[in-house]
């Protein structure tokens, strides 16, 4: 295990962040039997609290140096249903980082199986609480983005990085 929680071995070298394993809870599920969409962005956003966490930038920074993170942008692709029962794990890229903002990528695999279920890129912005703007992360912690920026550059990019919302071309 790296420094901020990386998962690493001798064989297979760096990797993504992972969360734990979750579990779809049984309120998610809708009307037509499986996870409804709104609860893949629950799942995201609890394995970004937790790669959080690792970098530092937690609940405990938010109350003690009233610092957060907001997401300004996200794009969710949903590839393969979940159902209830299903246990769920989420490997987060930290795909680059400046003074201000950070840019994830996610993926939602079945935890036991290990098939894709959907992806989520996103782009979050480091919050001065006091002020509720926009402001640079403080030095200590930028030093650890970087180091897991540095770690994370190391892998393959993950598939569908970068893609946009558009129809296809006839």
């Amino acid at each position: 295990m790296s420094d901020l929680g990386m998962p690493t071995n001798a064989e297979a070298g760096p990797r993504p962040f992972l969360s734990s394993v979750m579990q779809i809870e049984p309120q998610w599920i809708d009307y037509n039997g499986h996870l409804n969409m709104a609860y893949y962005n629950v799942m995201f956003d609890r394995a970004i609290d937790q790669l959080w966490a690792a970098l530092g930038i937690g609940p405990a920074y938010m109350k003690e140096r009233q610092g957060s993170t907001f997401t300004a942008e996200c794009h969710v692709r949903y590839l393969r249903e979940i159902h209830l029962g299903d246990p769920v794990q989420i490997s987060v890229w930290l795909i680059a980082a400046d003074e201000k903002r950070l840019h994830t990528f996610e993926e939602l695999r079945h935890a036991t199986d290990g098939w894709l279920s959907a992806t989520s890129e996103n782009m979050s912005v480091h919050i001065d609480m006091t002020k509720r703007k926009v402001a640079p992360f403080p030095d200590d912690i930028q030093a650890h983005i970087q180091q897991m920026v540095r770690e994370h550059a190391q892998l393959q990019h993950p598939y569908g990085l970068g893609r946009s919302i558009s129809m296809p071309v006839k």
